[in-house]
C-alpha cells in the first residue's frame, strides 16, 4: 500500500469511491459481528455457565477495545499513514477471530471467559483503527461534500446490524448452527473490504495538510478531556485486567501525565504547560459518555430482553426493525434538520426525551405490536446520538483535527463497554434474583448463582445462575417452536402425526427433549383440533418452579429498561442546558478556521479557502 499521495483531489478521482466502498465495507463488518454476537450471548450463558453479569463484562470489553484503536489511530495516523493502519486493522480482525474460536466446553470456565475476552477486545480494537482511518479519509477524498459522503458511510453500521441480526437469527434459531459458525460470517466483508483496500494509494490527512501541531490540537481537549479517558482507563484496567484499584487508577494518571508532556512538547512556545481544555468540550465528552451507554450498551442487549419478554425470534425481528430504521434515517438526517429547523443541539434534546420515553414504553410490553411501537419511539431516538453528536464536536472545535472526534468515539465506546453492557447485565442479575426471591426464597435458593455480581459503587447483587436459567429457556423456546409448527387453522390428526414423526426424527439425531416436550405438549391438551396451538401456551412444560424462574427473569429485563431510561434523561437535561447556553451567545454556530492554524472565527468557509 502506498500512503504518498498528497492531498490533491484530482489525484483521487480514479479511486475514490472505492476507498469510500471500503470504508463501507469496513464499518459493516463491525456491524455485522457486533450483532452476531449480541444474538448469541445466551449460548455463552448456558453453554459455559456464566451470569448475565459476566456475559456482560465479556461483550462489555468489545466496546473498550474500540477506545484504543480510533484513539491511538487517530493519534499516529499522520505519522504512519492510512495504509499501514488498515494492514493492522485487518491482522487484529483475523488474530480476534483465531483466539474467539478458541474455547471448548472442556476448558475451565476462567480461560473460556479470557479467550472470549481478548478476542472481544482484538475485535473491537480493529474496528476503531479502522474508524480511524474511514472517517478523515472519507472527508479528504470528497472535502466538497462530507456530510452526504459520512453518512453513507455511517449507514454502513445499521446495515451490519440488520444482516448480522437476520443471519444470527435463520442460523441460530431455525438450523441451530454453533456460535462459532454463526461469527465467522464477519470474516466475508472483513476479506472483502482488505481486497478492496489493497495496492490503493491514500491521501494525507486533512489535519496534517493544515499545518497544525498535535500539541495545538490538544489544547481545547486538554486536562479536563484527559480526565474522562483516564478515568474510563482506570476502570478498564481494574476491570478487565485485574489490576488493584490503586495500580489502575495509578497507570491511568502515568498516561496522562505523558499524553500532557507529549502535547507541550509539539506545541507552540510559550503556550500554558498544562492546557485545562474547553468547558463546552468537556460537557460534550461526559454527555457522549452517556450516549455510548444508552446507544451501545442497550443495544448489546435488547435482543436477549425483548426476545425473553416476548419470544427469540420476535426479539431479533425487532431489532432488525430498528437498525433498518435507523438505516433509513440516517440518510435523511440532513433533510430532517432543515425542513424542521432544528439545531443539532435541538435535533439531541428530542431525541434524548424519545429514547427515555421509548425505553418506559419497553418495559411494559406485552405483544409484538406494542413492541414495535415501543422500539419505534426508541429507534428514532437513538438514531441521531452518536453521528450529531460528531458534528456539534467538528462545528465547535475545528482547531482539534481528527482528535476530539477520536476521543469523543473512544470515550463513547468505552462507556458502553465499561458503563452500558456491564450495567445492564448487573441490574438483569440484581433484578431477577430480587423477584425471584421475593416470590419463592427456596426457588431462589436452587436457582441462584454461585458468584455475587458487582458493579460500580452498587451494593453486590446474586443473579440467577446461568446454565439453570439457560436451561428453562431453552425448554420453552423449543415447546414454542413446537407449537408454531402447530398453529393451522385446522389441526387435523394426520398434522399432528406429522409434528411426532418430526419430533422423533429429532430425536434420532441427539433431541430427545423435543420427543419428550411433544408429548408433554400433547398430554396438556394444547393441540386443539379445529383451532390449531397457541404459541403463548408453551409455558405448560415447565413445572412450577420453572415458571417463577422465568417471570423472575422477564420481571427483573422490564425493571432493566426502566433504569436504562435514566441515562436518555440525563442526557436530555445536559442538552437542554446546551440548548440555553447557544441561545444566550446569539444561537448555534459552526465556528471556522480562519486565516491560520492559531486562530478561529465565524467566517464561513474560511477553513477551506
Amino acid at each position: 500500500m502506498s500512503d504518498n499521495t498528497t492531498h490533491q483531489p484530482e489525484l483521487m478521482a480514479s479511486n475514490a469511491y472505492r476507498l469510500l466502498w471500503a470504508g463501507f465495507m469496513a464499518i459493516l463488518a463491525a456491524g455485522i459481528g457486533f450483532s452476531i454476537r449480541g444474538g448469541f450471548l445466551d449460548n455463552w450463558r448456558a453453554e459455559y455457565g456464566f451470569t448475565d453479569k459476566e456475559v456482560g463484562d465479556i461483550n462489555g470489553i468489545g466496546f473498550t477495545g474500540f477506545c484504543f484503536g480510533i484513539i491511538i489511530g487517530g493519534i499516529i495516523c499522520d505519522r504512519i499513514g492510512y495504509g499501514k493502519l488498515v494492514i493492522t486493522a485487518f491482522g487484529l480482525h483475523m488474530m480476534s477471530a483465531v483466539i474467539t474460536f478458541a474455547p471448548s466446553p472442556l476448558m475451565p470456565k476462567l480461560a473460556i471467559s479470557q479467550l472470549l475476552t481478548w478476542g472481544s477486545f482484538l475485535f473491537a480494537m480493529a474496528n476503531g483503527v479502522l474508524e480511524a482511518v474511514a472517517n478523515p479519509l472519507v472527508a479528504t477524498v470528497f472535502f466538497r461534500n462530507r456530510t452526504h459522503y459520512l453518512n453513507i458511510l455511517h449507514a454502513s453500521w445499521p446495515a451490519g446490524l440488520v444482516l448480522g441480526s437476520a443471519s444470527g437469527w435463520v442460523l441460530d434459531d431455525i438450523y441451530h448452527v454453533h456460535w462459532k459458525l454463526q461469527f465467522a460470517l464477519f470474516l466475508i466483508p472483513t476479506a472483502l473490504y482488505g481486497v478492496m483496500f489493497f495496492g490503493q494509494h491514500f491521501p494525507k490527512s486533512e489535519a496534517s495538510q493544515k499545518g497544525l501541531s498535535f500539541g495545538e490540537m490538544f489544547k481545547d481537549v486538554g486536562v479536563l478531556g484527559g480526565l474522562i479517558v483516564c478515568a474510563l482507563l482506570g476502570m478498564f484496567f481494574n476491570n478487565a485486567l485485574g489490576l488493584q484499584s490503586g495500580v489502575a487508577y495509578a497507570l491511568a494518571g502515568g498516561l496522562m501525565i505523558l499524553l500532557l508532556l507529549v502535547a507541550h512538547t509539539h506545541g507552540d512556545r510559550g503556550e500554558t504547560l498544562i492546557p485545562l481544555g474547553a468547558i463546552l468540550l468537556f460537557t460534550l465528552f461526559v454527555a457522549h459518555a452517556l450516549v455510548g451507554a444508552v446507544e451501545l450498551g442497550t443495544d448489546s442487549w435488547i435482543q436477549n430482553i425483548t426476545g425473553n419478554i416476548l419470544t427469540s425470534k420476535e426479539g431479533k425481528w425487532l431489532f432488525v426493525f430498528t437498525s433498518l430504521l435507523m438505516f433509513a434515517l440516517r440518510f435523511c438526517a440532513e433533510f430532517i434538520e432543515k425542513k424542521i429547523g432544528l439545531s443539532p443541539v435541538g435535533i439531541l434534546l428530542v431525541c434524548a426525551v424519545l429514547g427515555c420515553v421509548g425505553l418506559n414504553l419497553a418495559s411494559g410490553i406485552a405483544t409484538f405490536g406494542g413492541a414495535l411501537f415501543a422500539l419505534t419511539v426508541y429507534g428514532i431516538g437513538k438514531t441521531f446520538f452518536w453521528p450529531t453528536m460528531l458534528a456539534v464536536a467538528s462545528d465547535r472545535f475545528p482547531r482539534t483535527g481528527a482528535l476530539a472526534i477520536s476521543v469523543m468515539g473512544g470515550i463513547g465506546m468505552m462507556s458502553a463497554g465499561l458503563i452500558g453492557a456491564p450495567g445492564l447485565g448487573y441490574a438483569k442479575d440484581r433484578f431477577a434474583g430480587e423477584a425471584l426471591k421475593t416470590a419463592n426464597a427456596a426457588t431462589f435458593e436452587n436457582y441462584k448463582a454461585d458468584k455475587a455480581s458487582s458493579f460500580l459503587i452498587f451494593a453486590d447483587a446474586v443473579g440467577l445462575d446461568g446454565k439453570k436459567l439457560g436451561a428453562v429457556q431453552k425448554k420453552l423456546e423449543n415447546a414454542r417452536t413446537i407449537l408454531e409448527k402447530g398453529k393451522v387453522e385446522d389441526l387435523k390428526p394426520e398434522n399432528l402425526a406429522k409434528l411426532e414423526d418430526e419430533a422423533r426424527k429429532e430425536a434420532e439425531k441427539g433431541h430427545e427433549e423435543l420427543l419428550a416436550l411433544m408429548a408433554r405438549l400433547k398430554e396438556a391438551g394444547v393441540f386443539k383440533e379445529g383451532g390449531g396451538s397457541d404459541p403463548k401456551s408453551a409455558d405448560v412444560v415447565l413445572t412450577s418452579d420453572e415458571k417463577e424462574v422465568q417471570a423472575a427473569s422477564i420481571a427483573g429485563d422490564r425493571k432493566t429498561l426502566i433504569a436504562d431510561s435514566a441515562i436518555p434523561a440525563a442526557m436530555a437535561v445536559i442538552y437542554l442546558l446546551l440548548l440555553l447556553y447557544f441561545q444566550t451567545i446569539g444561537g448555534y454556530k459552526p465556528v471556522h478556521i480562519d486565516g491560520g492554524a492559531n486562530s478561529t472565527g465565524d467566517a464561513e468557509g474560511t477553513a477551506e479557502s
